[in-house]
């Protein structure tokens, strides 16, 4: 009887510690984390036949944490291409071939983020005829305050990808010029218009006769010449020299 009540302890403490250990390993809330994708950015027509996706990054050993972020950067990046690179030809291919999408943590807790990539254009018999790559990077170095690593991941791989929009457009641009496609304006359809009738022409007058006749007006013609000296025989001659007028010698 006398240990009745120090077995009750026991138990009792047993039950409390037991509780207190399922509490710590309650999981912390989870984080959201936007999806990054860029469909409402300017396409970028080539004039292929169609466009394919490559990934072939790799991880770089212990440092690297690419695999903690909470958008990976290689699906990121593999989605850029597909909502900007738009295959606006009917023969080849281009192919989008990540070469590099990690970040990398130092010792001191610095983020070191890479991401490269390269554009090549291929005819239908495997050729390239057009190359272009991008490649930017990014730096963050630990402060201070307190850090969430998810947090810097997502905010790393978001900058990234926004430098990466601009520089891969910007190289598309400059290497690729002759493959881009831009002029996609369609023009309008014909639309037929039917013409209005034509207004008849007033009829002529009927030709005048009779006493309606209305004499011509006089004619300006003046190639025929008018008379305006009297009549022949009108006038005489005068008398010949040393004889009376009016009379014989």
């Amino acid at each position: 009887m006398r240990r009745g009540p120090a077995l009750v302890k026991s138990l009792a403490l047993l039950c409390v510690l037991a509780l207190a250990g399922c509490g710590g390993d309650e999981p912390p809330p989870s984080e959201t984390y936007a999806p990054l994708h860029y469909e409402y950015l300017k396409q970028l027509r080539l004039n292929v036949g169609a466009v394919d996706v490559d990934d072939r990054s790799t991880q770089l050993g212990p440092t690297d944490i690419t695999s903690q972020d909470p958008v990976a950067p290689g699906q990121v990046l593999a989605q850029m291409a597909r909502d900007r690179l738009f295959a606006a030809g009917t023969a080849g291919r281009a192919v989008f071939t990540i070469d590099s999408a990690t970040i990398t943590q130092a010792e001191n807790g610095t983020l070191e983020g890479v991401l490269a990539a390269h554009l090549e254009v291929l005819t239908d018999g495997g050729t390239r005829a057009a190359y272009a790559e991008a490649r930017v990077s990014r730096q963050h170095v630990p402060g201070s305050a307190p850090e969430n690593l998810r947090n810097n991941l997502y905010d790393m791989t978001r900058q990234m990808m926004d430098d990466m929009n601009v520089e891969l457009e910007f190289q598309v641009r400059r290497s690729l010029r002759d493959w881009l496609v831009t002029n996609t304006a369609v023009p309008a359809p014909v639309v037929a218009i039917p013409l209005s009738p034509a207004t008849p022409a007033a009829p002529a007058p009927p030709p005048a006769t009779g006493d309606s006749a209305v004499p011509p007006p006089p004619s300006d013609d003046t190639s025929t010449p008018q008379q305006m000296s009297p009549p022949p025989s009108y006038l005489q001659p005068p008398p010949a020299p040393n004889q009376p007028p009016g009379g014989a010698p």
